[in-house]
């Protein structure tokens, strides 16, 4: 998955006229400035100085240099007017650096200082971010997934309203699909090896956690074969029919029908198996 482009909230602050302030040698700062090879000790500057500076080295994609003039916003004038939107600023800086520890710390610190204000709801959002963004693999280890998913849960829940709530509910659903991705992944893996009663596990975690998932319906067509492979035919059936009553135009049916009729069975409840459970639970609307 690749690195979600964040849009800058706290761009609000960044403008023309500053960047050239910061071109000029920062306002007061003189000829000297930032920019030239004198070497003035930043605490001579002022918070607003220092902050174009974080503004320019954004611009010339240099974000861990601008964390770092950001950060010395707060180090040097911590009770300043630009400190809260250094901290913000800062937070981004380090997410466009893919620094996603620093960039969790200095949201995570912006929502402790400023919970109440405006961009509290953007800090939640980055720092949720700083778990999604790494989930770009379904091999790996998914305890970032997890991660990710109770942070944009916050996000939506505390910030239902803000602009950041819809695209954390699309990331959520992401996330989930990607946990499930993970469930799949690991049933092949057994179920190939004829491991059948692990894969079986794995499948029915699918089924019955992420049902709202893509992956539905191949975990049942799997559960089909894993089921007729142990001759436990009630289950295979019961499968199937689930699988033909919510995704009888898929491939996976398809699979399964043949599966089934190859053997001279059918896709029809049977027994008193989970899966016929699910499937009663499912005809009087409460699955799916």
């Amino acid at each position: 998955m690749t690195s979600v482009s964040v849009r800058i909230r706290a761009g609000k602050w960044l403008s023309a006229a500053a960047l050239a302030v910061a071109l000029s040698g920062c306002g007061n700062g003189g000829g000297a400035g930032f920019f030239s090879n004198e070497e003035i000790p930043l605490e001579t500057y002022t918070p607003l100085q220092i902050f174009e500076r974080g503004e320019f080295e954004l611009e010339r994609r240099r974000p861990d240099d601008a964390a770092f003039y950001f950060g010395e916003i707060e180090r040097l004038y911590p009770y300043s007017d630009l400190a809260k939107r250094a901290l913000i600023m800062q937070a981004y800086s380090y997410h466009q650096d893919r620094d996603y520890e620093n960039s969790r710390s200095a949201a995570q610190r912006f929502i402790d200082f400023y919970p109440d204000d405006d961009d509290a709801a953007y800090a939640q959002y980055l720092l949720a971010l700083s778990y999604y963004d790494q989930i770009d693999d379904v091999g790996r280890d998914q305890g970032l997934t997890f991660q990710a998913l109770q942070s944009l849960r916050q996000v939506i829940e505390r910030y239902p309203d803000s602009e950041y709530a819809k695209s954390s509910i699309l990331k959520f659903d992401l996330a989930f699909d990607h946990l499930a991705g993970k469930e799949m992944e690991i049933g092949r893996y057994y179920l190939k090896r004829e491991h059948y009663p692990a894969a079986i596990n794995r499948f029915r975690v699918v089924v019955e956690d992420f049902q709202t998932t893509t992956h539905t319906a191949e975990a049942l067509h799997r559960l089909v074969e894993a089921y007729l492979s142990l001759g436990l035919t009630d289950e295979a059936q019961s499968a199937g029919a689930i699988l033909g009553y919510n995704f009888q135009s898929t491939e996976w049916y398809k699979a399964s029908y043949a599966l089934l009729t190859g053997v001279g069975l059918e896709p029809k409840v049977r027994g008193n198996n989970w899966l016929a459970q699910v499937y009663r639970q499912m005809i009087q609307g409460k699955w799916l």
